[in-house]
């Protein structure tokens, strides 16, 4: 059976999905174990054993069918390859600017930015536990802010407004995949990954030249660049031919969970108060809205 073709079941695309969180989640503790690779290189490298691995991967598992010229014709692809472009350059430079936590939480606000474009692309209405949600949510994201501004001169603040980028890029990237699966377009969308890695290594390279890596921090690259990155993301693509907007939410709020924890354990960097304050507040938001949408949808 063709790669483009595979359509898994519901229980498969749940376990498909929590296994991508947990994949994404080791992102915070691998880096941590980079020693000489900084900012734009760790991007760089990560980028690039991401777009090998899938050009390797893709092909084996199509025989080539997906690099077909009609593929690349669709600007949507084009467009969810830039969205991911953004996604996997401004997470890992955020990661080399501020804490796990910091990243993590700003990255959850992702489900929430997802309903409001929704509402002004799709012009769907949003609901009051909806609202109330973003307002908490916002809340609890100020407040993490401006507790994060005067830390480390402002490094923090600044690796959060970067951050950001990530959400607001999923944003996009999801309600293309929405457009795309509501029309007559059955285009396998697994190609724009490919592209995302490699536009990603395009705009890093001269910020990233000279290359200062040891030989360990390229193994570390590599892993984050096939198991971190390619992996789940091909995952990821799977499952949400499958699970409803409402569950791929409330999934990927795991990621959270996961990589807080890994960082504690596996680097010794504690979130500090505000930050589990702040995020308590957020992940209180998302959870709630989402509990509610499921509610909803089986009253």
């Amino acid at each position: 059976m063709s790669l483009s073709r595979f359509q898994p079941g519901h229980a498969q695309s749940v376990l498909l999905m929590m296994l991508a969180t947990l994949l994404w989640s080791m992102a915070g503790v691998v880096a941590r174990q980079i020693t000489q690779a900084q900012g734009f290189e760790v991007t760089f490298w990560r980028s690039f054993f991401t777009a090998v691995s899938l050009l390797v991967g893709l092909t084996l598992a199509t025989r080539g069918s997906v690099w077909r010229w009609q593929t690349f014709r669709s600007s949507t692809l084009w467009l969810s390859g830039v969205c991911w472009s953004v996604m996997f350059t401004a997470f890992m430079l955020a990661m080399t600017m501020t804490t796990v936590a910091n990243v993590l939480i700003t990255l959850s606000l992702g489900p929430l930015l997802t309903a409001l474009l929704h509402r002004l692309w799709g012009g769907q209405a949003l609901g009051k536990q909806t609202w109330w949600a973003i307002a908490l949510a916002a809340v609890g994201m100020g407040y993490m802010f401006v507790s994060q501004v005067q830390l480390d001169g402002g490094q923090h603040f600044k690796g959060m407004l970067i951050a950001a980028c990530v959400p607001l890029a999923g944003s996009v990237q999801w309600n293309l995949m929405k457009t795309r699966q509501a029309s007559a377009d059955q285009q396998n969308m697994l190609p724009a990954i490919f592209l995302g890695s490699v536009l990603s290594c395009c705009v890093t390279l001269p910020q990233a030249w000279p290359f200062q890596a040891s030989v360990s921090d390229m193994q570390w690259l590599a892993f984050l660049g096939i198991f971190q990155l390619a992996l789940p993301c091909t995952l990821a693509v799977w499952s949400s031919r499958v699970l409803k907007p409402h569950e791929v939410a409330m999934l990927a709020l795991l990621e959270v969970l996961f990589g807080i924890t890994w960082a504690w354990w596996g680097a010794h960097e504690a979130p500090s108060h505000s930050v589990m304050l702040g995020g308590g507040l957020v992940l209180m938001a998302l959870a709630s809205n989402e509990f509610f949408s499921w509610r909803q949808k089986h009253v």
